[in-house]
């Protein structure tokens, strides 16, 4: 697979309009690498491309999965790398556009799900986790895989630590040491990451103005029209950001003001996440992206000597 061109950074910094300028610079295409805008009915909330931005460049894998749809990095690591492979054999530039790490990280370097679940397994260690607490399965967890165990934030991380339990139950070999042959053998794909950040303050302002932005193009009735169509439970599923808020506004249980401004805090506390795991990956090149900055000129340039044959 030929090199891909992929523009990360967080919610709001410009990845779209970089995208689009790049792909008409260079004749490509756009992979969307965002979990949301990957969902119909929600373009609003997400900020999906707009039909204009679809037609000034071509957009794949957005507004194509129903939300009450099960859809998992998996699942978009599977469907992206074939776009990408579709894209490189028109003679395109594929790239890649998202603040989603975990799709980003599952397209360019493989995804490592693991042995198949084991429900009985799993439902035991729940039931140990509710009767003797999560430190208990922790400590555990220590035990066995102590590699793992240092990468998770706290015991309140249930989710990750029943797995690794369960994977080492299954197979005897601890989570950490499945995923190091993992990295070993991955079929990575080849790709410059351009990351594009405004300062903070600014980050911030575009945050709060896109939120406004968004109530005033009609996020409650697409909100609204969604809960009618009983999607409300798929919604809290997918973790769709704001959405909770908006209904919980329909509901009558808060005010639109109160909705918004908890809306906006949750998009800035968001952008701050992906800041953090972006920077944390060392292959991704940090456009300047201060007001007087041209950060397509900047990325043009770097593309064209990291794809230099």
């Amino acid at each position: 697979m030929r090199p891909v061109l992929a523009v990360v950074g967080p919610t709001a910094s410009g990845k779209t309009r970089l995208a689009i300028g790049l792909a008409r610079a260079l004749g490509g295409e756009i992979v969307s690498a965002d979990a949301m805008q990957i969902y119909r009915g929600m373009e609003i909330g997400t900020a999906a491309p707009t039909p204009e931005e679809r037609a000034a460049a071509p957009h794949h894998l957005v507004r194509c999965v129903s939300p009450d749809t099960v859809f998992s990095a998996g699942d978009y690591q599977q469907r992206a790398r074939k776009c990408v492979s579709e894209i490189q054999a028109r003679g395109a530039v594929a790239l890649v556009a998202g603040g989603a790490g975990l799709y980003v990280r599952a397209l360019l370097d493989g995804l490592f799900e693991g042995p198949p679940r084991d429900p009985a397994v799993r439902r035991r260690l729940r039931g140990e986790a509710e009767a003797l607490g999560n430190a208990a399965l922790m400590a555990r967890l220590r035990e066995v895989d102590p590699e793992y165990a240092a990468t998770l934030s706290s015991e309140n991380d249930l989710i990750r630590i029943v797995r690794a339990l369960e994977v080492f139950e299954v197979t005897g070999t601890p989570f950490s040491r499945l995923h190091a042959l993992h990295r070993e053998r991955r079929d990575p794909v080849p790709a410059l990451q351009l990351g594009i950040s405004p300062p903070r303050e600014a980050l911030y302002n575009r945050i709060n103005l896109r939120v406004d932005a968004m109530i005033a193009a009609g996020w409650v009735d697409e909100v609204r029209t969604l809960m009618d169509r009983g999607m409300e439970p798929h919604l809290e599923r997918i973790k769709a950001l704001g959405y909770r808020e908006i209904a919980a506004c329909l509901r009558g249980e808060q005010s639109l003001a109160d909705a918004v401004e908890a809306v906006k805090m949750h998009h800035r506390r968001y952008a701050k996440r992906q800041l953090s795991w972006f920077r944390a990956d060392k292959r991704v090149v940090w456009l300047d992206s201060s007001p007087d900055a041209d950060p397509q000129g900047q990325a043009l340039d770097l593309w064209r000597e990291f794809s230099r044959p």
